[in-house]
């Protein structure tokens, strides 16, 4: 590492500790937004109970905005995993919960540069909710203090394609049905087919939209989280091209 790569890492190392040292003094009003906060979990700065409940849902997913940003612009340095995992051993304290696809090319905390400890995870192909996921879901922010439940797709997902072509392979056809309400939703003008790529990321789109519908209306316990303010139930669509998180919902 030359010297200019390293004065830049301590300074990122810096802003991180100086970002904690206020959240354990005060509650952050506005202020994430203005790039206080570099990561949620850098080196072994993970974030603890009291900083992340003076957080809100709404700061967040401007964190997981900054670090996506950050993840496109390949700043670095890259977190110290080691450091996290031990700090992470005996306790966590995880900022959301993310339903996503299992597709290898969009891990969130990758794509969002976060750290060991900093989310709960979901991974299913075509981010589809059922009973298993909304009680884990329910775990993550009734018991655990999740803020945030995040429902992100992403574009040419290979499980969308499958919903709108039909396809039938063993216990596939099961999970690719509860897409097609989604395929039949989506108002578009020109080629419905897998083919076209534009249909097949407006259809992940409306199923992102359908899936927060779906956990709305299935748990109940996370609606009323919902209604109280506790939690934000949101929507996101990862752009495999660019690398962009687009947020919504």
């Amino acid at each position: 590492m030359n010297d200019s790569n390293r004065t830049h890492g301590e300074q990122r190392l810096s802003d991180r500790r100086r970002f904690l040292t206020i959240l354990g003094a005060t509650a952050v009003v506005g202020s994430v937004g203005g790039g206080l906060a570099p990561r949620l979990a850098y080196a072994a700065d993970t974030m603890t109970k009291a900083q992340r409940d003076r957080l809100t849902p709404d700061e967040i997913i401007a964190l997981m905005k900054q670090g996506n940003e950050r993840f496109r612009k390949g700043d670095e340095p890259r977190p110290n995993y080691i450091a996290q995992q031990k700090a992470t051993a005996n306790d966590q304290h995880p900022v959301a919960v993310i339903l996503s696809c299992i597709d290898s090319r969009a891990p969130a905390e990758i794509i969002m540069d976060l750290g060991i400890g900093d989310i709960f995870n979901s991974r299913v192909a075509g981010n589809i909710s059922n009973d298993d996921i909304l009680g884990s879901m329910e775990f993550a922010c009734k018991v655990a203090g999740a803020k945030v439940v995040l429902v992100m797709g992403h574009t040419s997902c290979g499980a969308i394609k499958g919903a709108i072509d039909g396809v039938k392979l063993g216990n596939l056809t099961g999970l690719l049905a509860k897409i097609r309400p989604a395929v039949e939703a989506t108002a578009f003008k020109g080629d419905r087919s897998s083919k076209n790529l534009a249909f097949v990321d407006a259809v992940a789109a409306k199923h992102v939209e359908l899936t927060i519908a779906s956990i709305r209306a299935n748990s109940p316990l996370l609606c009323d989280l919902e209604s109280a303010k506790a939690i934000k139930i949101a929507g996101a669509l990862y752009n495999l091209e660019t690398g962009m998180v687009t947020f919504f919902g």
